[in-house]
Order: C-alpha cells, then structure tokens, then sequence
C-alpha cells in the first residue's frame, strides 16, 4: 500500500526551483472523495519583487518564511472552483495579499459557508499587477465550471489546475490507481478526467477556443496540480493532452 510519501513528491512544502522566477511547492496527499491525491503550488516572483501563489497547498509556517525570503506575498490565486481549501489559512497569515478566484467561486455555497475573503473574480485579461508577465484565459464548462489558465511569459511556463492531471500508477494506491486509469489520468497519457472532459464538452466550442489560446502560447513546459507535470516539450504534449478537445 502506497504511503503518503510514496504518493507525493517529496520534499513536501519546500520550495522547489523550476525556472527563473517560478518555483514548485510540491505537497499532499489531498485527500478527496476517497482518493488520496499528490497536490502542488506554484510560486511566482513578479519584477516588482511581489510573490504570486497559485492554488495554495496547506499552509506551513516553514513554507512561509521560506516564500518570503522572496518577495512579499501579494497575491493568492484560486484558479477553479475546486482549489481554494486552503486560501484561508494563507490569507490570514498573509493580510496584505490580494485573493483572485476563478468565476463562480464566490458563488458556491461550501465557499459561502467558510466565510472566505474573495477581492476579485478572474477574467480574460490579466490585471494590471501582473499583466505585464503574466497572461491569463478562462476555459469554460457546463455546471458552473471554470478554470483560468495562466502563462508566465519569461519562462514560457503554462500553469494549469485540474485541466492535465498524469499521475503515475506506482506512487498510487489501489482505488487511486483504478480512479486513474478508468478516467484517463494515469502516466503518461494524461488529460483531463472523463468527469471533467464532460462538463467541458458542455460548453465545447467557448473550451476549445481558449485550449487552442493555450496551445497557440506555445509553452516549453506545464505545471499542474496532481501528478507528474511535463518539464519539457510543453506545445506539443499540450496538443497531445487535448486531442480529445481539439481533435
């Protein structure tokens, strides 16, 4: 039976360098409707010196003194409307930090419930503290769905959620390595899972226009929430990700 650290990437809750700017912070297991899930956060240093989180992993008083030798943390994103269990703990840790959500968050009633702080919903065009590194597109679903994608220009690093996920069958345990492979999740063919390729196609022409303004972003490399993320070839394992979107 695979152990926590079987299932992460460990180290967990440390920094983890990824490019000029941009690092990883890999944590988990995320435990979510039975399954026990490898989770990370990407970090972003802006040329302001502000620090960008993106879909916060569970807060670690460590982590944060460590993300602050960076810069201040000046901006919390929760980028669909599935990550955002652990804004709170960052936010009031990090009182100055501005929250960002993906459409529709605010709208949820478990979001309603938590009395979490949302200072803005996302759209198409990235605001001003960060438009000039980084870009931003919303893909669309049925039910509410939404997750806004985002490309750091410097690096050409594509930072996705739950749009890829490509978790790796050994680092599993066996109801999570079945729930991959059923869904189509499981390295190294990973895609969205069939649940979440079915509220896309509900909205299949808005999804494909914005899969296509990732793909036309032509990235080196994509980062993701759950599993092992792809370090190089970014375009084309984006084309071949969302074959079942752009044919």
């Amino acid at each position: 039976m695979a152990s926590d650290q079987d299932v992460t990437y460990p180290p967990v809750d440390v920094l983890k360098p990824v490019a000029e700017n941009i690092w990883i912070v890999d944590s988990g297991p995320q435990q979510a409707m039975g399954l026990s899930l490898p989770v990370r956060m990407t970090v972003i240093r802006l040329a302001s010196g502000d620090v960008w989180l993106h879909s916060p992993t569970r807060f670690n008083a460590e982590l944060r003194r460590e993300i602050e030798i960076l810069g201040p943390i000046r901006h919390i994103v929760a980028p669909n409307v599935a990550h955002w269990t652990h804004l709170k703990d960052w936010q009031s840790r990090c009182p100055a930090a501005v929250t960002s959500a993906a459409p529709g968050l605010r709208e949820r009633a478990q979001v309603k419930a938590a009395g979490l702080r949302l200072d803005r919903d996302l759209t198409d065009a990235p605001p001003d503290s960060w438009g000039d590194e980084i870009d931003q597109t919303i893909i669309p679903g049925g039910a509410g769905f939404h997750e806004v994608a985002f490309l750091h220009r410097p690096t050409r690093t594509l930072i996705l959620t739950d749009l890829i996920q490509n978790l790796e069958p050994h680092k599993l345990s066996l109801g999570t390595r079945l729930f991959a492979k059923l869904t189509g999740v499981q390295a190294p063919d990973g895609k969205a899972p069939a649940y979440l390729r079915l509220v896309i196609r509900m909205r299949r022409h808005d999804a494909r226009e914005a899969v296509s303004r990732l793909v036309a972003w032509a990235p080196d490399r994509v980062i993701f929430s759950h599993g092992r993320w792809l370090e190089r070839d970014g375009t084309e394992q984006m084309r071949r990700a969302f074959r079942w979107l752009l044919g």
